[in-house]
């Protein structure tokens, strides 16, 4: 079960473009983004090219704001699973991301706090995303092979920084194991969107052109990360119906809480290395970059946002 979109429903599947609200927390005073909220905040982000939202905490949704929205949680035990999908059907969310599990499961405890989740899914009628995710039941290649081969109507949010840097896949054959993730490319309908190296979880990229991070070393993680988001582009096109589409949602997330680098002024103070809500809007173009090339690489796909 993908995102659908009622007033669209005989379009071929389609790419929409959030940004994922932890983008907006503790952005320095001189960021491109003027620090609004509300309805205000809603309407500078539509005008920004957003076409929706994620939001990161439980509480309503802005009234009158111009974007839909999605939501995300936790689903710890299988007993959770109901409540959660539930609040945020009632909310108005279009759909779903959360996190599995500790990644200390068993693989009983794993498989039922996936049928918990796909179980509730179908019941509210809302599409719900397992997010590949550190610390998660999904946190290892294999597992979550494995996971999709058991449950062939799992759907995924591919937060592939965890993988490119939590596994540091170009710690040997990245392709061998690009291709060994294909189960999940296939199944993805949600792309969190956010850069890593392969010894950090968030990097500055600029306005995403040319190689950033060239003077570290060999590896072109931004050349990386767009060949994974068009394999899951095009797993989602291969699978997708009519009226379908898939959410990528720039996640650049702050320096307390571990993923943007602080580096040290000449004050002696951290400030984070880049502007992250600039770098957001680099991330929309990426992704429409990506899809374009997905479309191009799928026979017979016509999209709207290709």
């Amino acid at each position: 079960m993908y995102c659908f979109d009622l007033a669209n429903e005989g379009a071929s599947p389609a790419l929409r473009v959030y940004l994922n609200l932890g983008t907006l927390l503790e952005l320095p005073p001189e960021s491109s983004w003027p620090g609004l909220e509300g309805r205000e905040r809603m309407v500078q982000l539509a005008a920004d090219g957003y076409e929706g939202v994620q939001l990161i905490d439980d509480g309503p949704p802005v009234g009158g704001s111009p974007l839909p929205h999605c939501g995300l949680g936790r689903v710890n035990l299988p007993a959770d699973a109901e409540s959660l999908v539930a609040r945020s059907a009632a909310r108005g969310d279009h759909c779903l991301t959360v996190h599995a599990g500790w990644g200390i499961e068993d693989n009983d405890t794993a498989f039922a706090l996936v049928e918990a989740i796909l179980t509730a899914s179908g019941k509210y009628r809302l599409p719900v995303f397992i997010e590949t995710h550190r610390a998660t039941i999904t946190q290892d290649l294999w597992r979550t092979v494995k996971l999709a081969e058991k449950f062939p109507e799992i759907r995924f949010n591919a937060d592939l920084s965890h993988y490119y840097t939590g596994l540091e896949l170009v710690y040997g054959e990245l392709e061998m194991k690009l291709d060994f993730m294909a189960p999940i490319f296939e199944r993805t309908g949600f792309i969190h969107g956010r850069i890593g190296s392969p010894g950090c979880m968030q990097v500055a990229i600029g306005d995403g052109h040319g190689r950033p991070g060239a003077a570290c070393g060999e590896v072109d993680f931004l050349a990386d990360f767009r060949e994974m988001w068009t394999r899951a582009m095009r797993g989602f096109l291969q699978g997708a119906a009519a009226g379908e589409f898939l959410v990528f949602a720039p996640e650049l997330l702050p320096a307390s809480i571990y993923y943007a680098r602080g580096l040290r002024g000449s004050d002696g103070v951290f400030v984070e290395e880049s502007d992250r809500y600039r770098e957001a809007l680099a991330y929309q173009r990426i992704a429409r970059e990506c899809f374009a090339a997905a479309c191009a690489a799928t026979p017979g796909q016509r999209s709207s946002s290709c």
